[in-house]
């Protein structure tokens, strides 16, 4: 049977996220095409992650090597090419990640197989493979359809897909590791880990966050009393921060954080897909922007088309009230 690789990513021995994004795209296809879905796991100690992946592939292919611990493009790469070699799957997923970006463009030049970076979204129809890609700074998706080819490689954006296991147990294969090549010319050193600041907005279940709508630093306050009142946190899209209006450990996007809260208030945000890439997996988005073809209203559960500076206030005051009404 073809098989569907996903190649799984782990950080300081946590799993990433974007892992089982990938295995839950990865499934879609494998049932639609009818092949096998694996994911490849090269850690030292791989059983530390096994409950977290044992439900959402058919297999699970393990190399047990110290080596592979953190990330290392080069290995990564040498215990890859005999794999894709010998087993020849039909696509290869890896997360559009930092970890992706330093491998994939080299793994795939290296193997001759054609790459599609940056997708939120792949269909395998018998041989081919078309992707969805967005442009013009997440205004337009397109639909792209890659050269015929055997095998396929891809790059999936970090929050383009909601994880969902499936309910059968993988398979473990162990294999023995191939890292045999001296890579003392580039080695992991350390991790440093970025300077936590006041808030950290990657905790909060609820936040509120603001664009390039507001118009002076002092009207964030506004802002700021109506994440209070709700008992979120503040945060803002980098045109915020380029200003010097917000610390950059308050920016959502994929050059800042990525959040996943229960509500996502977004008050004068376009809707980049840099920034839409930090935050679309929220369970709940709420946009309020004064133009009615912003992309934000595109993944926007609820809309509201006005200037944030009529409508944050009438917020507050309606939340005022709600909260004088309640007697729990």
């Amino acid at each position: 049977m073809s098989e569907l690789f996903v190649l799984v990513e782990h950080r300081r021995g946590e799993l990433r996220d974007i892992t089982l994004e990938m295995l839950t795209l990865g499934r879609q296809l494998a049932q639609k095409n009818g092949i096998s879905l694996t994911a490849l796991l090269f850690a030292d100690h791989t059983e530390k992650f096994m409950d977290q992946l044992k439900n959402y592939a058919d297999k699970i292919i393990c190399i047990d090597d110290a080596k592979a611990e953190n990330f290392n493009s080069e290995l990564y790469q040498r215990i890859l090419i005999p794999l894709l070699k010998d087993r020849k799957p039909i696509l290869t997923l890896i997360g559009h990640t930092a970890f992706g970006l330093d491998l994939a463009p080299s793994l795939a030049t290296e193997m001759g197989l054609p790459l599609v970076t940056d997708c939120i979204g792949l269909d395998l129809e018998g041989n081919g493979l078309s992707a969805e890609r967005q442009m013009y700074g997440g205004k337009v998706n397109v639909r792209i359809k890659v050269d015929d080819s055997a095998s396929y490689m891809a790059t999936i954006q970090q929050g383009a897909f909601q994880p969902e296991a499936n309910h059968a147990e993988a398979e473990i294969e162990r294999l023995k590791s191939s890292l045999d090549v001296d890579c003392s010319y580039r080695r992991f050193m350390e991790y440093l880990e970025a300077a936590v600041g006041d808030v950290d907005i990657t905790q909060s279940d609820i936040v509120i966050s603001v664009g390039r709508g507001i118009k002076e630093q002092e009207d964030l306050s506004m802002v700021e009393e109506l994440a209070d009142s709700l008992g979120g946190v503040l945060a803002c899209s980098r045109p915020v921060v380029d200003a010097g209006w917000l610390p950059k450990n308050r920016q959502v996007g994929s050059s800042g954080k990525i959040v996943n809260p229960k509500l996502y208030v977004a008050i004068g945000i376009s809707g980049s897909s840099q920034h839409m890439t930090g935050m679309k997996g929220a369970k709940m988005i709420v946009a309020i922007n004064k133009d009615p073809n912003a992309p934000i209203f595109n993944i926007a559960d609820y809309g509201i088309v006005d200037d944030l500076y009529k409508v944050v206030p009438v917020l507050k005051e309606k939340i005022k009230e709600l909260k004088a009404k309640c007697t729990c």
